[in-house]
């Protein structure tokens, strides 16, 4: 039977995914209790509300979130996001800076690319948003001249926040290929034979947004 691992962190009031960046608030548009007035007695419904920032949670970057000429969400195809063969490449502990030899040389061509840190073990905590381990530019390029079809992490984010020009997400985004960036639970996963499944709703205007990004193993 198949076996499905769920790649994405809870999405919970308040919460803080980015330093700088606001956490959602999510309530009630219309609770049970002013539903009842609606319905006959015993039936009661709830219809919530979420403000939020695109970039909370676990989420995906399509190109138009660095380019304004580039796919947003609503343009991505279901093909670029859903049932890809998927890889997992295990950083080496304790470092920040990804090389490229860390993928081995094995074939990443139109596979989505996962990137264990083990850095998810921070998450809900201060360290999370400090020396979080990243891809070097020369990892980028590498992962773009190789067709890589998506590209993952499961740390703050896939570049160096310090790094104002932000090579990784100009060269991947700049080729197309989403990125999803705060991922958790890739040390549950087999190096390759799973699909991996990471969809937005389908905004138009917006280059960023939440995902419950998961992996079959068959």
């Amino acid at each position: 039977m198949a076996k499905f691992i769920d790649l994405s962190h809870v999405i919970e009031n308040g919460m803080i995914t980015y330093p700088g960046l606001p956490g959602p608030k999510i309530a009630d548009h219309l609770s049970r209790e002013g539903s009842k007035q609606h319905y006959v007695d015993g039936t009661t419904f709830q219809i919530g509300k979420i403000e939020m920032v695109a970039n909370t949670g676990t989420y995906i970057d399509a190109p138009f979130h660095r380019y304004q000429e580039g796919k947003d969400l609503s343009q991505l195809d279901l093909a670029a996001v859903a049932n890809l063969d998927g890889l997992v490449f295990h950083a080496p502990p304790n470092s920040r800076k990804i090389y490229p030899d860390v993928f081995n040389g094995r074939d990443v061509k139109g596979k989505a690319v996962l990137i264990h840190t083990a850095w998810d073990r921070h998450w809900g905590t201060e360290l999370y948003f400090k020396d979080h381990p990243y891809l070097t530019r020369e990892s980028a390029e590498y992962l773009k001249s190789r067709g890589s079809a998506l590209v993952g992490i499961d740390s703050l984010n896939i570049d160096d926040n310090t790094d104002g020009t932000r090579p990784a997400h100009t060269i991947l985004l700049g080729d197309g290929i989403p990125i999803v960036e705060h991922m958790c639970n890739l040390d549950d996963l087999p190096h390759n034979g799973f699909k991996l499944f990471a969809v937005p709703a389908p905004v138009k205007g917006m280059g960023s947004f939440p995902v419950r990004a998961f992996a079959i193993i068959e």
